[in-house]
């Protein structure tokens, strides 16, 4: 019988006093494609960070080729374990070859020129199919190129086992596909991949075995993918006690998508008054892509408005001059019927303005501080401020009280944001956003790198602000999630919005428009 690629023995980890991953035994053969599936919480993410030695358990042991490993990340490196985070760890001021030559486990101490390092790297990425310049920084880079280099990164060292957090998370669906191809190429070439997913439609197209975790217990231990059915799934998942919401919504994204695809763009025939407009506003172009372009837009209230466009075309620009960070050169920005171009976020959130960022960890939360304090950020900076009356014991209660409410999972309102799973770190952004003064919502990519019960919730939530007369924009990558939920969908191209059509949706039509293509 072969050694396994990974084996572990036993694992427990503890933040504190929550146990995060409870006794679990389970081995990884090699050369196989495996599947790391659970709701955001189960620990799965624990779990791949333990193989790679990023954390220490508290008891058992991780075996890799059936040597033990100890030593954190650099002996599991030399064993050949490598893992690509879903939120990309490599340096945005750095260029391609030097993030691959930071990653290399076998240069440590060379001495080169910058014509030497590009062409040694260059010969890498062509050979391994990766089309970049080597020279190239990587904040100019696509999310999808950016993942590539990554996963380049990681292999450069000679990897054997491969972990890979959540990479479908930040790509468009269209190249989810691509990524799928390459993951089977490693495999073919013998590299063991644990992948760590959501999606269940996913897990079937892509994992040889499942692994399901839940609540930090081992459920499912390397099954077939392909002896396993929906509704087994959803049982591993969710439990077999799930709700039958939680269960459909399971169930649905096991299974193919609806069809969307539906002639004729009617216009509503009754809207709510403009809670938010963009009259021809053009912005400077941001890291985050293009600029806008002479771009009009109005959001009434009781509507759910998609944005969908290939990314790097304006998706940034829009959110940050809605916010009030990026400044619109040109054109109006009005919030709840007031002239707003030249005022800044406080002033927008005074009317109603409320933002879920692209990026919850790193724009929604401060992950070293504690929870309290993420959610009461805005009555600390706001009314309560300038009228003296923050108190920090008062504050605390208010939080523990609307963290509950939203059905976080925390131990104590203390507790630092970091130690959250990014479904209950997103909670935490929509209990402090989707106050009672919410008109103007814009959530940005919501849903990405969450699980499918945390996304269920993050829907309802939404619906909910909207029927009850809020304006909300939807920024999403994935299109079958904008056609599913929303009542309008516009498509922005190099800044401009292209294509305002509302509901029943012609995916085609849109499709075109978000390539340039004539429809």
């Amino acid at each position: 019988m072969p050694v396994s690629a990974v084996t572990c023995d036993n694992i427990t980890v503890k933040f504190g006093d929550f146990v995060a991953i409870d006794r679990v035994s389970v081995a990884f053969e090699p050369g196989r494609i495996h599947a790391l599936v659970g709701q955001n919480g189960a620990g799965k993410t624990t779990l791949a960070r333990v193989v790679a030695g990023i954390v220490a358990p508290a008891a058992g042991q991780v075996l890799v080729a059936g040597a033990g490993v100890s030593g954190g990340v650099l002996e599991a490196r030399a064993r050949g374990v490598e893992m690509v985070h879903q939120s990309f760890a490599l340096p945005p001021s750095m260029t391609v070859a030097e993030a691959l030559e930071y990653g290399s486990t076998r240069r440590v101490g060379r001495i080169f020129s910058r014509r030497s390092l590009n062409a040694r790297w260059q010969e890498y990425l062509d050979r391994t199919g990766v089309t970049v310049s080597a020279g190239a920084p990587l904040r100019d880079l696509p999310i999808e190129t950016l993942q590539a280099v990554e996963i380049a990164r990681a292999l450069a060292g000679d990897a054997k086992v491969l972990i890979l957090d959540e990479p479908t998370a930040v790509l468009p669906p269209n190249a989810v596909g691509r990524l799928f191809d390459n993951i089977r190429r490693l495999r073919d070439s013998g590299v063991t991949v644990i992948v760590v997913l959501h999606k269940v439609r996913e897990v079937l197209e892509i994992a040889e075995t499942v692994t399901v975790l839940r609540r930090g217990e081992l459920i499912l231990d390397t099954v077939p993918s392909g002896s396993l059915t929906p509704r087994g799934f959803a049982d591993a998942i969710i439990g077999s006690e799930n709700s039958a919401e939680d269960d459909a919504a399971v169930l649905g994204l096991a299974e193919a998508m609806p069809p969307v695809a539906v002639a004729g763009t009617p216009a509503p025939s009754q809207r709510g008054p403009v809670l938010a407009r963009l009259d021809a506003v053009t912005s400077p172009d941001s890291s985050g892509g293009a600029g806008l372009r002479t771009a009009s837009l109005d959001l009434h209230a009781g509507e759910m408005v998609g944005v969908a466009g290939v990314e790097g075309n304006g998706q940034v620009a829009l959110v940050e001059v809605l916010a009030g960070l990026s400044p619109a050169s040109r054109g109006v920005v009005e919030i709840s019927g007031e002239d707003m171009t030249h005022r800044g976020l406080l002033e927008r959130r005074a009317r109603g303005l409320r933002i879920i960022p692209f990026d919850r960890n790193t724009q929604g939360l401060s992950s070293a501080s504690p929870l309290w304090q993420n959610w009461a950020t805005p009555l600390m900076v706001g009314s309560r401020r300038r009228r003296g009356m923050v108190r920090a014991a008062q504050l605390r209660r208010e939080a523990t009280a609307a963290l509950e409410a939203w059905d976080v999972r925390f131990t104590s309102v203390n507790q630092p944001a970091a130690s959250l799973s990014g479904g209950n770190a997103q909670k935490v952004i929509l209990a402090r956003e989707l106050d009672d003064g919410a008109s103007v919502i814009v959530a940005a990519q919501p849903t990405r790198g969450l699980d499918l019960g945390a996304v269920e919730f993050v829907w309802r939530a939404l619906r909910k602000s909207r029927e009850s007369g809020a304006s909300v924009l939807l920024i999403s990558s994935d299109l079958d999630e904008l056609a599913e939920v929303c009542d309008r969908i516009v498509v922005v191209l190099g800044g401009a919005v292209v294509l305002d059509v509302a509901a029943p949706f012609d995916i085609g039509r849109i499709g075109a428009a978000m390539t340039g293509a004539a429809a």
